[in-house]
């Protein structure tokens, strides 16, 4: 792990240490400056979990990705300064009933910080986290933006985000380490499935401590905390390309597809 690079690429010159201080701070600098974006499996490219692969593209290509990435990457990172990391698996609740079966396809972290765990997620698109949570049900924490909540149900561990005063589940998980092979299996599914959203719909978002930047498809939104989102929407490629640009930082992969691809967007 090339960790001086990454500190660049978030923007983070303070000194590093395994303490809660410096966590906090390299979860809210990785969020803001590696944005969420699926563009590979749009384009039809394989999603590649290696850390040379992963951090080839985040950090030195200048590109994002989604969960499997961003916090593979940040795992790297956080293992690169001294924290004791292990990767968890998650079935996403987001915008589905409470008691939805679905698959496990979200990757979160547990970080262990002296005697306490935290949780730590920063590949979960619209509702990335922007902070760490202890690892304690029942309990409303801060972040920058909304506060979260972890709730025990049935035998798992919920996470929770309160959104115009109603609390909502992004998904629900277990303790249980898991292995690198699992996570290959779930990417390989979300992101070659003819019915993921990821290979039919470009999602991009980004959170700094103030305000969510959002693309999906063709519709740009910006909320800040506490507020209703600002929507706008998007025509063609050429202006789609200036907003992940200018809004999103990213480089675009010089791909062939890739203006035919923003083109054929939905509304």
């Amino acid at each position: 792990m090339d960790l001086k690079a990454y500190l660049q690429r978030i923007g983070h010159d303070a000194p590093v240490a395994a303490d809660i201080a410096t966590l906090r701070a390299l979860i809210g600098a990785h969020a803001a400056s590696i944005p969420f974006e699926n563009l590979d499996p749009l384009l039809g490219e394989p999603v590649e979990l290696t850390p040379e692969a992963v951090e080839r593209k985040l950090v030195h290509a200048h590109r994002g990705g989604y969960c499997f990435e961003q916090n593979l990457l940040l795992a790297e990172a956080l293992r690169a300064v001294g924290f004791e990391v292990s990767g968890l698996i998650a079935r996403v609740l987001w915008k589905r009933a409470e008691d939805a079966i679905t698959p496990q396809t979200h990757m979160l972290l547990r970080v262990e910080v002296g005697a306490e765990s935290w949780l730590v997620d920063v590949g979960f698109g619209s509702q990335t986290l922007t902070g760490a949570l202890r690892l304690r049900a029942g309990i409303e924490q801060p972040t920058p933006l909304e506060p979260y909540r972890l709730m025990m149900v049935d035998g798992d561990w919920r996470m929770q985000t309160l959104l115009r005063g109603e609390w909502r589940s992004l998904y629900r998980f277990d303790l249980r380490r898991v292995r690198p092979v699992d996570y290959i299996v779930a990417n390989y599914f979300v992101s070659t499935w003819a019915e993921s959203s990821f290979v039919s719909n470009l999602t991009v978002s980004r959170a700094t401590s103030e305000r969510r930047i959002g693309l999906h498809n063709r519709e740009l939104s910006v909320r800040r905390a506490g507020g209703e989102p600002e929507r706008t929407l998007l025509h063609g490629s050429a202006q789609i390309r200036h907003v992940l640009e200018r809004e999103f930082m990213l480089h675009l992969p010089d791909h062939p597809r890739l203006d035919a691809a923003l083109d054929a967007l939905p509304q």
